[in-house]
């Protein structure tokens, strides 16, 4: 368990500093959307059949901070309209 947010920190971070510009998202927004990354990329790997999900792997790892990466993208869309509506 403790692995696994390790894991989820490291590639959220690791997904803020391949995606350009500043984003405005604490710890726990980095932590929480490494670890939804984690799981999409650890299941995506586990499609190609490069193992099982909850395993470390080089494929689920590029493949969670690329789900990261995009998952950012969206929050940051998200969290932008909320802005202009308001």
């Amino acid at each position: 368990m403790l692995g696994f947010l390790v894991a989820g920190l490291v590639i959220g971070a690791l997904a803020r500093l391949i995606k350009p510009g500043k984003q405005d998202l604490g710890l726990l927004a980095t932590l929480g959307l490494g670890l939804v990354g984690s799981l999409i990329g650890g299941l995506i790997a586990q499609l190609f059949g490069t193992g099982d999900i909850w395993e470390l792997n080089v494929i689920g790892f590029v493949l969670a901070v690329v789900a990261a990466v995009l998952l950012i993208g969206v929050a940051e869309s998200v969290a932008g309209k909320n802005k202009s509506a308001a």
